[in-house]
């Protein structure tokens, strides 16, 4: 699933190519892609794109146009595991796997069409205002955004949590936006051992768990994200961070650091690598 330094390269991506353009038309070939709560994706048409921009994993098209009740503010859209936005000239489906289409204009003029394409459907779309986004559970109980936060926002996201600080970092409720990848190369910086309860981690080393959080997802914003399997950015590229992997994927291999073998284990339910020699408790 795409991370928050994927959510935030396809926004930067996407928002050169949408903003200032006018919702002309919807097309969907998937309900279900529509989330319960959301309301008519037709209630898009006539909005402007104002801004592209990222809560967490979930991408967010900020809009504005004929002010009435009922109608959509922002469209939220969650890719989860394969979902792509991408524009193209043409309102031809890419594939048998776009689940909807958006005519856009500049000026009057035709400016293509956004396509989202979702290969396994488990993506999202929610067309809402502020409120009624606040009425989706996810939504609302998002935590904060890591690259916002100080060492003492940190702390006390984690303080008496007596979880894994892995499963603390997994936890969207806990801070929003960090998956497996980001949750193991952060705690490889920061030579904490993943099965570490969260609340001594709080306690002892925050600081350096915030700075090495912040720096690997920042590096990885500079790199376009990683592409491990389907993300791409909404030009269509891959990202190039899975080639500064220090630990993700790299079970059975020397340690960057200390040349010992890197070991893999399960933790908070998930794949994990660790350096049993440089990541203590």
């Amino acid at each position: 699933m795409p991370e928050l330094p994927e959510v935030e390269t396809v926004a930067r991506t996407l928002r050169p190519q949408v903003q200032g353009r006018c919702v002309d038309g919807v097309a969907l070939f998937r309900r279900s892609s529509v989330h319960p709560l959301s309301l008519p994706l037709e209630t898009l048409t006539g909005r402007t794109v104002v801004d592209v921009g990222r809560r967490g994993k979930v991408l967010l098209l900020h809009l504005e146009g004929p002010r009435a009740d009922n109608l959509p503010d922002v469209l939220a859209i969650h890719l989860r595991m394969t979902g792509r936005l991408m524009v193209h000239p043409s309102d031809t489906p890419t594939g048998t796997h776009t689940r909807c289409r958006f005519a856009l204009s500049l000026d009057g003029q035709d400016a293509g069409h956004l396509f989202f394409d979702d290969v396994r459907a488990f993506g999202v779309l929610f067309a809402g205002t502020d409120e009624l986004l606040r009425h989706w559970d996810f939504w609302r109980t998002l935590g904060p955004e890591p690259l916002e936060l100080d060492a003492a926002g940190l702390a006390a996201c984690l303080k008496g949590r007596r979880t894994a600080i892995k499963a603390a970092l997994l936890n969207q409720k806990v801070i929003a936006g960090i998956g497996n990848i980001y949750a193991d190369e952060a705690l490889f910086r920061a030579g904490i051992d993943p099965r570490s309860p969260a609340d001594a981690v709080a306690r002892e080393a925050a600081a350096p768990l915030l700075e090495a959080l912040q720096g690997v997802l920042r590096l990885s914003i500079e790199q376009c994200g990683s592409s491990i399997r389907d993300y791409r950015d909404a030009n269509g590229n891959v990202g190039a961070f899975q080639n500064s992997f220090a630990v993700y994927g790299r079970a059975g291999q020397p340690c960057t650091r200390c040349g010992g073998t890197l070991e893999r284990l399960r933790v908070a339910g998930r794949a994990t690598v660790v350096c049993p020699h440089c990541q203590k408790r």
